[in-house]
């Protein structure tokens, strides 16, 4: 027997032949007391980014294009490559980007500086962006391999609690939550940027129309 084998079997002769399921208690907060897009929820969201080291700029609707493009020629390098998921809405005016096909590796996406993608929910509360593998969200590699992110979010999409953000998502799809740049820490707490993903995260805040 596998070692593995061993210590299942060491289980089943633990629990029985008939092992009772305890309850698990569910009576945790679900929801938080202000509804999705308020303005309360915007600014602890962006309080909670600025904190972890990202920034955030606020947009009307009709001023996204505009406010990308900005955005992009502030962290993006001369000369550096951006790509975009291949679904990215043509009216945020990205037509110089590349739009994924799927077909790059990570070497060959590493040669992009930045990506641009949406998201599929937010919880103001711990500042965590959830990306689904949605519409305008890409798939996962091509936010965790290129050095700079550029995340879009609705103000619609920012939700209050976390059970809330996870009501939202897609179960059968892969699920990144990012808050804040990629970061960790060593023992002596010296901490590095970008070891497991972008080590630039920005975000733009899209007020309601």
């Amino acid at each position: 027997m596998s070692a593995r084998e061993v210590v299942l079997a060491r289980i089943r002769a633990a629990l029985g032949t008939d092992p009772v399921v305890p309850v698990v208690p569910r009576a945790y907060r679900t929801r938080g007391e202000h509804p999705p897009g308020h303005p309360a929820l915007l600014d602890l969201l962006t309080d909670r980014l600025v904190d972890y080291r990202a920034t955030v700029t606020r947009t009307a609707p009709g001023e996204l294009a505009a406010t990308l493009a900005a955005e992009l020629a502030r962290i993006v390098p001369p000369g550096g490559r951006v790509v975009v998921p291949p679904d990215l809405p043509a009216h945020w005016g990205l037509t110089d980007a590349t739009r994924d096909d799927g077909s790059a590796d990570a070497t060959a996406l590493d040669g992009f500086a930045a990506v641009v993608t949406g998201c599929a929910a937010v919880a103001a509360e711990t500042g965590t962006i959830a990306l689904d593998g949605g519409p305008g969200q890409g798939r996962r590699a091509l936010t965790l391999v290129p050095d700079r992110h550029l995340c879009v979010v609705h103000a619609g999409q920012v939700v209050q609690s976390v059970p809330e953000l996870l009501a939202r998502l897609a179960r059968q799809r892969p699920v990144t939550l990012v808050s804040g740049p990629s970061a960790t820490s060593d023992i002596e707490l010296h901490r590095v940027e970008g070891v497991h993903g972008p080590r630039t995260l920005a975000v733009v805040l899209v007020r309601p129309a």
